[in-house]
């Protein structure tokens, strides 16, 4: 008898646990332009049931599109991509009922901010159309100063087009926070940083910088764990650099590349490794709407596995579940986020048939 209760009780803490595996909590940054949106979105989401719920919209930013979580999760970071108008804004984040609360905004300096990182000192934006990074103080309510430090990246490539002057477009620190890789659309060019954290001035210091294949416009990039290798996914002709990284100085390993059919217009746009770093997925827009999937040899190396269509147009940003067990992706034309589930030994995704739907997405992190 006494086993039996005591077998029962197992049982009764054991499927709590195992009904909650399956629900998850996603921050979610959007265009507001559109009139499909009204901010910065939480939501709690059971992939068992596919329940979507709404916990709460930030309303004070225009085009609040790309977010930074900081490590302690109380507070999040973003851009507002409002032209010469553009800003940096500070929330104040109670991750426990997903609601976030306004505290202040500051102007970048640079139009066009498209990307946001945030250490416990600072928060760095990049500047596409300004083709700049800005550096930001942290007050200790988690506010934002003023500009500290405005760094003006110069310069071209071949496209006529594109490529008539710098487009940051995306600035990320390494897993050791002693850098900050910066990647310029315009130039073909990604820049290492040293980050120099209690600094005065000079807080951002460049390093090194590695070209990479003219008019291939490098957008996102992703770590392995250890920092010493960089994925790079270039936007403007599909392009994967896999990159060593050894004391801040950057030398291709291998290039790949997400373009798989012929004819196609391409807009690369994310890349993610999993979390047992065994499979790396990116996304490309234009007219190919997919997400690839690439396995990922001991030394680094990559081998195309698989490519799916991502059930909505303007793949702009993608996040995998914190099990892996599924990937997420914001369809930022469609104004629908696509569920695939992910097999975690293969690397295979199925699309589940579910999306939520949400105006033009583009950044989504899980808390």
């Amino acid at each position: 008898m006494k086993r039996t209760l005591l077998f029962t009780f197992i049982i009764c803490l054991i499927l709590p646990l195992q009904a909650q595996k399956s629900t998850y909590r996603l921050l979610i940054g959007t265009y507001t332009n559109t009139g499909k949106s009204e901010g910065i979105y939480t939501y709690e989401i059971d992939l068992d049931k596919f329940v979507f719920t709404q916990k709460s919209v930030a309303k004070e930013m225009v085009n609040p599109s790309y977010l930074a979580l900081t490590s302690d999760k109380k507070y999040i970071y973003t851009v507002s991509e409002s032209g010469t108008a553009s800003k940096a804004g500070a929330f104040a984040f109670d991750e426990s009922i997903g609601k976030l609360s306004f505290i202040n905004s500051s102007d970048t300096r640079g139009s066009g901010p498209c990307f946001v990182s945030a250490t416990k000192q600072h928060v760095i934006t990049a500047n596409y159309n300004g083709g700049s990074i800005s550096v930001f103080g942290r007050n200790e309510n988690g506010s934002l100063t003023a500009v500290l430090q405005l760094i003006q990246h110069v310069g071209g490539s071949i496209d006529p087009i594109r490529q008539t002057a710098s487009h940051v477009h995306q600035v990320k620190f390494t897993p050791d926070g002693k850098y900050l890789l910066v990647n310029d659309l315009g130039t073909d060019k990604m820049t290492v940083y040293t980050y120099n954290a209690n600094a005065k001035s000079n807080i951002l210091v460049a390093h090194d910088s590695i070209q990479v294949k003219a008019g291939s416009g490098p957008r996102h990039l992703t770590f392995s764990k250890n920092g010493k290798r960089v994925y790079l996914l270039q936007e403007m002709d599909g392009t994967i650099t896999i990159l060593k990284l050894n004391k801040g100085k950057l030398t291709k390993l291998q290039e790949t590349t997400v373009v798989k059919k012929s004819g196609i217009e391409t807009g690369a746009a994310d890349i993610h490794l999993s979390s047992d770093e065994r499979f790396l997925y990116a996304t490309n827009r234009g007219t190919a709407n997919d997400i690839s999937c690439f396995s990922v040899a001991k030394d680094g190396t990559l081998t195309f596995v698989q490519q799916y269509s991502t059930g909505g147009i303007g793949p702009r940003n993608f996040s995998l579940t914190p099990d892996g067990k599924y990937i997420l992706v914001g369809n930022q034309r469609t104004d629908n986020i696509t569920i695939f589930k992910r097999n975690t030994k293969t690397g295979l995704l199925t699309n589940t048939g579910k999306s939520l739907e949400v105006g033009a997405p583009v950044c989504l992190i899980f808390y």
